[in-house]
């Protein structure tokens, strides 16, 4: 008897061990520090989060960042729950997006806007352009509105009166004093490389992708967007995570001034911080 009540102790002394590591376990994931897993584009995005991390870290949250090269997965991965958040795209990509997958996302907050610009290699104002010039473009419909937005706002094109400018497209354009042709067969990343390699008259690329490969926005571009744009990048969330505590100190620390200083220093006007939605 006294061997099967030492057997039966020793047994529930093990399960009790066990019961208090499991709590123990659960207080860790479930108290002080929690993971948070959010997909980024390169440049900028991914080197603000870095910067954002220990800053985090204090606040008791483990940032963990996933780099993607394109505009796709990162949506994706989100809906398939492989993220918390991503930060990589615009209010109007998002929402097109969302019109077209039926992904159930939000905007939790907007951090940067990354000026759109031309260049060209082969001349130095965008008046200097010649009649029937190609301009290469990127092959996402998202960023066409905001691209002939700009050449319209550069006096090259006219838009048709009540077209929404977020959606229009190259069949929009009313007037085009100088027959500009527009190729927007380029996958965005690409264009960089079209523009190294002399490809087109001029080439109209997104800042993100010209930071990524050394150059300058504001100095090396024939013309670029007012830092008024309204393509704001964002924090994307699904619908009803953007209440959660971490997705809301995420934002408070992106929009933080140490934040938006570190952005002001490291792109000299070429990411532009932005502290609202």
């Amino acid at each position: 008897m006294k061997k099967w009540l030492g057997i039966l102790f020793a047994a529930l002394l093990v399960f009790g061990l066990a019961a208090c590591g499991s709590s123990d376990e659960k207080s860790k994931g479930d108290g002080k520090e929690t993971t948070l897993v959010v997909g980024a584009s390169n440049t900028p995005h991914a080197v603000i989060l870095e910067q954002a991390k220990p800053i985090l870290k204090k606040k008791g949250i483990n940032l963990k960042i996933e780099k993607f090269t394109d505009y796709v997965l990162p949506n994706k991965a989100l809906d398939g729950k492989d993220l918390d958040a991503n930060y990589f795209q615009h209010i109007p990509y998002l929402e097109k997006q969302i019109k077209e997958f039926g992904y159930d996302f939000v905007n939790a907050g907007g951090i940067h806007i990354e000026p759109m610009g031309i260049y060209s290699k082969k001349y130095k104002s965008l008046d200097d352009l010649p009649d029937g010039a190609k301009i290469l473009m990127s092959n996402s419909v998202a960023d066409h509105g905001r691209i002939l937005t700009l050449f319209e706002e550069k006096g090259l094109i006219k838009l048709k009166d009540g077209v929404n400018k977020d959606e229009a497209t190259i069949k929009d354009i009313a007037e085009n004093p100088k027959k500009l042709k527009f190729d927007y067969e380029y996958d965005p990343a690409f264009l960089t490389t079209a523009f190294n390699n002399g490809e087109g008259d001029a080439v109209v690329i997104n800042s993100n992708f010209a930071i990524d490969v050394g150059m300058n926005p504001k100095k090396d571009s024939i013309a670029i967007e007012g830092d008024d744009s309204p393509y704001v990048n964002v924090i994307a969330v699904r619908k009803g995570d953007e209440n959660k505590k971490s997705i809301k100190t995420l934002v408070e620390v992106l929009h933080s001034k140490e934040i938006q200083d570190f952005i002001k220093k490291e792109w000299k006007g070429s990411v532009v911080p932005v502290s609202g939605k």
